[in-house]
């Protein structure tokens, strides 16, 4: 089954789902990202299919700032709910913006519960979207754990159709490694596997204690689904950003105005300058700079 009709949870809002949709979305707007959109489409599909999910999805995105990350949630948000980013069933929260202080941690942790559940009570396929949880303080991520595990219900609430997505930076520089030893071997970029990084990528993040992660019991039970890795981009995919960037502003594409300003951007090894330090989220500042 790739299209999925829910009824109203709210009068003003319908969950709308097409795995088709999301599918085409992932390969035509998400570039130099073939280990994540194969795992996000899998994942995403196999759980809206499954009318009785054992326990929420729970995905933990990594990777450097300006991969795709954020991107990616709001095409799994635009092709669930008919609103996408601006439905009332998806809830964004920024660790700087909404738990700024360690001193009021447990205030958090109360107010994050209640959050949850009263949304979760409204809509059992609520998305929440958990942004810099590499800047969120250890411990917080782990009050919530009970609405993440294999439980029916708790407290009349059943979570098992709800998803989460944690967004972190934290990991990356073990993706972009191994993306450089693929490179420095001469082996091409679509060889990168899942396998090839996930292992790895779990154990970085959770023995890091600059991440919301640190010593998680998220991990240490095994409750997140996917560690999903986004690699670094090369010259050729900040050029596709910036084709589409183009075309998203109203203007008709032009290579030789994006390639000057991808040729100015930074990239690593310095003599090679194989891979972008700053990826697609800088480009829409970028490129009025280079547009007459």
């Amino acid at each position: 089954m790739s299209w999925l009709v829910f009824g109203d949870y709210l009068s003003h809002d319908t969950l709308h789902v097409s795995l088709h949709g999301l599918d085409a979305n992932l390969q035509a707007k998400l570039f130099g990202q073939h280990v994540a959109a194969r795992v996000i489409l899998k994942a995403v599909t196999g759980f809206m299919n499954n009318e009785n999910p054992r326990k929420p999805l729970v995905l933990s995105l990594h990777g450097w700032t300006g991969t795709g990350k954020n991107f990616v949630s709001e095409l799994i948000a635009e092709n669930i709910y008919r609103k996408g980013m601006s439905s009332g069933f998806v809830h964004l929260f920024a660790a700087t913006a909404h738990f700024p202080h360690e001193m009021h941690l447990e205030l958090y942790k109360t107010q994050l519960q209640q959050w949850i559940k009263g949304n979760v009570t409204n809509c059992p396929r609520s998305m929440f979207i958990f942004d810099e949880m590499d800047k969120m303080h250890p411990g917080l991520i782990d009050s919530i754990k009970p609405y993440l595990d294999y439980y029916d219900n708790l407290e009349g609430v059943s979570y098992r159709q709800a998803i989460f997505i944690f967004l972190s930076n934290a990991g990356g520089e073990n993706i972009v490694q191994v993306a450089l030893d693929f490179w420095l071997a001469g082996r091409d970029r679509e060889e990168i596997e899942l396998k090839h990084l996930e292992t790895a990528l779990s154990l970085s993040v959770f023995n890091n204690k600059n991440s919301g992660f640190w010593h998680t019991s998220l991990i240490d039970k095994n409750l997140v689904d996917f560690f999903v890795p986004f690699l670094p981009l090369e010259h050729k995919h900040v050029v596709q950003c910036g084709m589409a960037e183009m075309a998203a502003k109203g203007r008709t594409p032009d290579l030789e105005v994006v390639d000057l300003m991808a040729r100015d951007m930074n990239f690593f090894p310095k003599e090679e300058r194989v891979f972008a330090r700053q990826g697609c989220k800088v480009i829409s500042s970028r490129l009025d700079f280079y547009i007459d």
